[in-house]
């Protein structure tokens, strides 16, 4: 168990929220996820996270065919964001950040590595999905 910034003890929870191929599920996504936060008292992490949550579902939608989810889980004061695709495939590695800067596309996963304590991919099958699960780690302190 954790504390919230009020010293309440908050107990772990998970949400998923499955979505389809449209860019316009990135805004979906990023205000359910700010909604999220906000309901668990844990809007100090809302900017991050928003941004966290984008990259990884805009990398979802435009770089897969299927349908995509946006999973979220607060446990042991860490919050975690996923993105999980119907594609296997492994995402491509982040460009460094310098030279991210300048770039059109691809700096998705730069951004992540930058921004989140920690970050990875693991391939997923199970509960009838297949495909992928790319998520980074927030801590709350």
């Amino acid at each position: 168990m954790s504390e919230t910034g009020t010293g309440a003890v908050a107990e772990p929870w998970e949400y998923c929220l499955y979505i389809p191929n449209d860019l316009r599920a990135v805004t979906v996504s990023r205000r359910t996820l700010r909604l999220i936060l906000t309901m668990h008292g844990l809007i100090r992490l809302v900017d991050v996270a928003e941004l966290l949550a984008a990259e990884l579902i805009s990398n979802a939608v435009r770089h897969t065919k299927g349908p995509a989810a946006l999973r979220v889980r607060w446990a042991a004061g860490v919050l975690r964001i996923g993105a999980w695709d119907a594609d296997p495939a492994p995402p491509e590695p982040p460009v460094p950040l310098e030279q991210a800067v300048d770039l059109e596309e691809g700096r998705g996963l730069a951004l992540v590595k930058a921004c989140a304590d920690l970050w990875g991919w693991q391939p997923l099958a199970r509960e009838g999905n297949r495909g992928k699960v790319v998520w980074c780690e927030l801590a709350a302190a």
